[in-house]
């Protein structure tokens, strides 16, 4: 710091000095208030950088009533899925001023912890909700309270509150559509759970149905890696085995890959394969499985968009946005032989 200053951290009031501004003017520039003049604010700017000015962000939270932190619900932090979807989330929370405060409701649930609660105490400004909870009693509870983003989720069912999935009834369809144009005519399908788990499962069959193929021959059910193997030997095992096997995420198709290589069968030769999710399990060359991509960080980003909104006017009308997918082609995929 330069000798002519004193030995300490800045102050608003010698930010506000050396910009040639009031103090009152320095705090909506640090808030971003739009009613700054470009002027203005690039003289706080320039003043913030050059006396290193870093405000006390929890005087700032206690003023306005708030902690500036968000809590963020994770079902399993051993799921590659959350893994984009937590960066386009975290992206826009940091740039809002929110620190995301992480809870895996798994690991959570082994050692007695309720997730939501522990929120609650923390006063966190709002939750994010990635993916299937076991707790859902606690976030309906908890919306009424602050508010809540569901991403990746459709559940549990809000009063008020927002929802942002990838189109699970058109990214199933697109799976199907793909094997079926391969050339398969038996097709198998794991299903998941809850809501999402349904359109998939609808999409799969609307698609075959209309292609003339029954979709109800050769259905297991796999969330997990374990899951997806058990169901998968069963499937395969048969005499009359599908030669395909649409998958509800990327996990259960890592348990179907599994499955086909403890039973001889060679995929694509013998079995084609597709997950859902696109993570980066997906893009490891050795495994390169054919994926419906569902735009994970863009859900991240318009979750954290909405509740950043919601923080704001928490009054605001529920809303569901829908993000686009679309199908990653690799080398699990081929015709039938």
């Amino acid at each position: 710091m330069p000798a002519d200053r004193p030995d300490r951290p800045p102050t608003i009031r010698d930010v506000a000095a050396l910009a040639g501004v009031s103090k009152s003017l320095v705090s909506l520039v640090l808030v971003n208030d739009p009613r700054v003049s470009e002027t203005r604010r690039l003289a706080v700017d320039a003043a913030i950088r050059e006396l290193d000015y870093r405000p006390n962000l929890r005087a700032r939270a206690l003023s306005r009533n708030r902690t500036d932190s968000v809590g963020v619900l994770i079902n399993d932090l051993g799921n590659p899925w959350f893994v984009d979807l937590l960066a386009g989330l975290a992206t826009v929370l940091h740039s809002s001023g929110y620190s995301p405060i992480l809870a895996d409701g798994q690991t959570d649930r082994r050692i007695g912890v309720a997730s939501v609660d522990t929120f609650l105490r923390q006063d966190v400004d709002g939750l994010v909700v990635l993916g299937i909870t076991l707790e859902e009693a606690a976030v309906m509870a908890a919306a009424t309270k602050i508010p809540v983003v569901l991403a990746g989720t459709r559940e549990p069912v809000l009063a008020k509150g927002d929802i942002v999935v990838n189109d699970d009834l058109a990214g199933a369809s697109r799976a199907a559509r793909h094997l079926i144009e391969l050339g398969h005519t038996r097709i198998g399908h794991l299903r998941g759970p809850g809501e999402i788990g349904r359109l998939r499962l609808e999409g799969f069959q609307t698609t075959l149905a209309a292609a003339g193929l029954d979709g109800e021959r050769y259905l297991g059910t796999g969330m997990s890696e374990e899951d997806g193997h058990v169901a998968a030997r069963r499937l395969l095992s048969r005499p009359d085995r599908p030669t395909a096997i649409f998958a509800y995420n990327d996990m259960a198709a890592i348990g179907v890959l599994s499955a086909a290589d403890d039973l001889g069968l060679s995929v694509p030769a013998d079995v084609s394969i597709v997950g859902y999710d696109n993570t980066s399990i997906a893009r490891i060359r050795h495994i390169s499985l054919t994926s419906v991509d569902t735009g994970n960080f863009a859900v991240g980003t318009q979750a954290g968009r909405f509740l950043v909104e919601r923080i704001a006017n928490p009054e605001l009308a529920s809303r569901l946005h829908l993000v686009p997918n679309s199908l990653a082609v690799r080398g699990s995929t081929a015709p039938p032989t």
